[in-house]
Parts: C-alpha cells; structure tokens; sequence
C-alpha cells in the first residue's frame, strides 16, 4: 500500500496560467450565494457589485499574465497573446452587459443571484474556449459558454417573446453543437490526435489534406462554428433571438459570442488545419460573401433597432471571417483588432436601446430614437458615433479595423474579397444613415404608444400567460418604470447606462483616431499561432 502511495504523482496544475477562469468560476459561486441573502439591497446592489470585482479580478490576472506563452492542463489550453487579448475583451464586455442590466427586468425576474452566475459562467466558456488548442477542450467550452446563455435569453419570464427567444436559441444552438461535435469525431477519425498541433502534424506527415474523412470534419466543424458566429446561411436564428432577448443580454452576445467563436476559428483553423487551407479557404471566403450580402441586405427597411443590428452583426461576421481566410499572422491581427473594435461600436448603440426602452413605450423601434438630439444630445452623439463606424466612416475604429481587413484579404491572395467587403460597406450606409437621421432630423414622438398597440415589452410591467415561472406574485411587483430602492425611476436613463454609451463611444472615436494602442496590443495575436 506504501509503495502503490508512492508512485502516485498527479499532474502539475498551473494555477497562474488558470487564475483567471479560476475568478470567473469563483465569482459565479460567490454571487450565486450572495443572491440567496433577503435584505434587498444585498440582492440589487451587492450582487452586481460582487460580478464587476470578479471580473475587474480576472482582468487583473489576465494582465499578470501577459507575455506568457505557455500550454497548460496537458496541453489543452494555451496561454498566450491571442487568448489573454480576447480575455480583455470578454471581460469588458461583461463588465458592460452588468452595468446594463443594473437596474433591469431580467435580472428581477430571473433572480439577481441566478442571473449574474450564469453571465460569469458564460464568460468562462468563452474565455475556455478562447484557449483551447484541444478538440475536446473546445467543445467543453462551448457547451459551457452556450447553455447559460440559452437561459439568459429567457431570463424576462413574463415576456412571450424572452421564452421564444430561449427556445430558439437552445434549438438552434444545440444543432450547431451537434454538428461540430460530428465534425470533430471525423478530424479524430481521419488524423487519430485531438491537440491542434498534433492534427496540423498528422495532416502534414500523412498527406491528409485531401482526405474526404477530414474534408467532411472540416465541413461539419466549419458549419458548427458559422452557428454561433452568426455566419449565413446558419444565421436564422439571430433576428428573433436578438430582438427577443432582454437588450443587455443581446449586447452581451452580439460581442462576446463573436469573440469566442472567431477566436477559436482562428486557431482551429489557421493551426490545426493550416496545412489544407487551400481546400478550406475559398468555401470560407464565399460563406464570408454571402454573409456580408445576407446581413446588408436583411438590415435594410427593418424598423426594430435590435433586428437591425442583428442582421449588421451577420455583415459584421463576415468582415472578420476574411481575416480567418487568408491563414497569415496579418489576418489574424486584423481579426482581433476587429473584434476589440466592434466590442464598443456595438456597446455604444445598444447602451442608446437600453435607455430609450426604459423612456418611452416603443421598445426598440426606431420611433424610440425620433428627434433623440433634441432631448437627449449625449445619448444621440453616442449612437451616431456608433452607427458610423459600424459603417467604417473615416476618423472612427471601425474604418481603421475594416481597412486592416481589406489589407489583408489583399495581401492574401483574397482581392475579390476586399471589393466585397467595401461594396458590404456602401450598402450598409443604407440602413446606418437612416437611423442618424431619424436621431438628428426628425422630431421627437410622443413618448407613449398608441393606445390600440401590441402589448409593451418594456418599461411597464406587462400581464402575459403565465408561462415559465409567471405568477401572481411577480404581477404585483413593482415594475422597472417605477421607483427603485435609490429612489431612481425608468424616466431618465440611469449614470450606468449613460457611462457605458459614453465610455464606449469615446473609445470608437479614440481608436479610431489615434489605433497605434491597439495596434501593439493585438501585434502577438498573430505571431502565436505559428503561422507561415
């Protein structure tokens, strides 16, 4: 018995390299307990509280971290510039999708201790998944990014479309699982290893490149990742889901989500499979074209602000995609200089949503938007800057980050796809300008729908079939349009929200001004992956 104690050694676990998914998971157990307290004040105030340090935590060991590089857990994850760029990222995503919902709906209704868990854990999947370099790892990660948010997404249980919102989520999203996870028993099937690097070996030594059991894996593998990437034609889902979802949890997965997804596109596909690039990159580059044409063209005419940026989000994905097609260290850093970038584009539009719902009764309809400038002048300044990057308008992140992609697409052999990208671009002016000039030349609207209007879905509490933990108890509460416990009311936008639209907005404008910040930040994002 000594002697068998003896010769068992367990592995060496680097906790420095895991210290920041450790506080996320840390955090997520501590508010799920702190929410358990009655006192009020510990469950909408505290509770928040507690989810911003554990992220400002696992920003600050992020930092620790820096230039490391460095696989741990066996191999299966790996610490280096690319994951710790897209830590930064997710986390002050979910720093902003917090302060957001501070004072929100879902986070009432779902329970503050509940909500904020399952945002910490879904950052935690994301931030998994950003290091994997393990077949298994990245499935592990996505499963763990993915259902907290099939929850979240139907966290305002009293609003019929929330609960739509959840289950179209959970269906689509478990198909896209299942796909991936059929394509990665293929890639196991046709090379026999799960480590990126030993796959990208196997194919190499092997000759696999054109092996149909490995292009099949490639295919399915592709199509999983296109799911949560809102890449079209698997972008079904978005629109609804997007629209129906309560608006802070839509901000949250218009980034995060893409974050996550393209970042392990990345080092999937440009390590682990570098070596068939050729058979892979022009179908990714003609998914890239019909993604951006689908999005461009889906968002014109559309009147609810959160299909609209829904279906700008699929264009969106499609811009990045480019940098994944070319498989070079300049597309990656494109790729990841976009993702930052698109992280306060979007925040600062969404931030604008989230306080004209708590204003007004027209939810997300550009009538909530009407003669913005005249009432709220900072709120609309935010939009605007919002609205022109996201069409890459001069002076603003967003023209910086899309000519780096079209510089790219160039220097790859990908010219073709840098006309789309800008042709992508001229027609998303179409539906950008006509939301500046709704903001800015139109007059205001009465603040009030119709009487004879479809029920209203934000604002005032609603009474809806009780489904999914509706209840009597919950009818009687007060709603988000009446005071709150600091005696603040839904009437004007909360310093939170005005914070995030401002902080977000400014950070458009300085980006895209002055870039070479992030420019050094993301330059090693590229070198990690051992690319040609």
């Amino acid at each position: 018995m000594t002697l068998a104690a003896a010769h068992l050694k367990g592995p060496h676990v680097d906790f420095a390299g895991l210290s920041p998914l450790i506080a996320l998971l840390a955090g997520a157990v501590l508010v799920l307990l702190a929410g358990l307290f009655r006192a009020r004040w510990v469950r909408e105030r505290a509770v928040g509280s507690l989810t911003v340090l554990a992220l400002a935590a696992a920003c600050g060991l992020t930092i620790w971290q820096w230039d490391s590089q460095k696989s741990i857990v066996s191999g299966a994850l790996r610490i280096d510039d690319l994951s710790l760029v897209l830590n930064l990222v997710l986390v002050a995503g979910g720093a902003a999708a917090v302060l957001l919902a501070w004072r929100s709906e879902a986070t009432r209704e779902a329970a503050h201790g509940e909500f904020h868990m399952l945002l910490l854990s879904s950052i935690a999947g994301m931030s998994l998944l950003a290091a994997a370099q393990n077949t298994v790892a990245l499935f592990v990660g996505l499963e763990l990014l993915s259902i907290p948010l099939y929850v979240l997404c139907a966290s305002e249980m009293r609003r019929e479309h929330s609960l739509e919102s959840g289950l179209k989520y959970l269906i689509i999203g478990s198909v896209g699982s299942a796909t991936l996870l059929y394509g990665i028993a293929l890639i196991y099937g046709a090379t026999g290893v799960t480590d990126f690097g030993a796959i990208a070996t196997a194919v190499s030594n092997n000759g696999l490149a054109g092996d149909p059991l490995l292009l099949g894996g490639i295919a399915l593998c592709a199509a999983g990742l296109c799911f949560k990437a809102s890449v079209a034609p698997f972008h079904q889902w978005t629109p609804d889901v997007y629209e129906g979802a309560p608006t802070p949890i839509t901000a949250f997965m218009a980034v995060a989500t893409k974050v996550a997804a393209l970042g392990v596109f990345l080092r999937f596909f440009d390590v682990a499979l570098l070596e068939a690039q050729s058979t892979w990159g022009p179908a990714i580059a003609v998914l890239a074209t019909i993604t951006i044409i689908v999005g461009n063209v889906g968002a014109l005419g559309q009147s609810s602000l959160k299909r609209m940026l829904a279906y700008s989000s699929v264009a969106q994905a499609g811009y990045m995609l480019a940098g994944v097609v070319v498989g070079t260290q300049l597309g990656a850093r494109a790729t990841v200089f976009y993702l930052a970038v698109y992280l306060f584009m979007n925040l600062a539009a969404f931030a604008v949503i989230v306080a004209r719902e708590r204003e007004t009764s027209f939810g997300d309809g550009i009538e909530a938007i009407t003669g913005l400038s005249r009432e709220r002048p900072y709120l609309a300044l935010s939009l605007t800057i919002s609205m022109l990057a996201l069409a890459g308008i001069p002076a603003t992140a967003g023209f910086i980050g899309k000519f780096y992609l079209i510089d790219a697409a160039v220097s790859g052999g990908y010219t073709w796809l840098g006309v789309v990208i800008v042709v992508g671009s001229m027609i998303s002016l179409g539906y950008y300008l006509p939301v500046i000039a709704a903001t800015w030349l139109r007059a205001p609207t009465d603040k009030e729908a119709p009487s004879g209007s479809a029920v209203q879905e934000h604002g005032m509490a609603v009474k809806l079939p009780r489904l999914a933990g509706g209840s009597p108890e919950l009818e009687g509460e007060p709603s988000v349009a009446e005071p709150d416990a600091g005696g603040a009311t839904a009437n004007r936008p909360q310093p939170e929200v005005l914070f995030v639209a401002a902080l977000a907005a400014g950070a458009t404008l300085f980006f895209g001004i002055f870039p070479q910040p992030l420019f050094d930040l993301v330059h090693g994002a590229g070198g990690v992956l051992g690319l040609l």
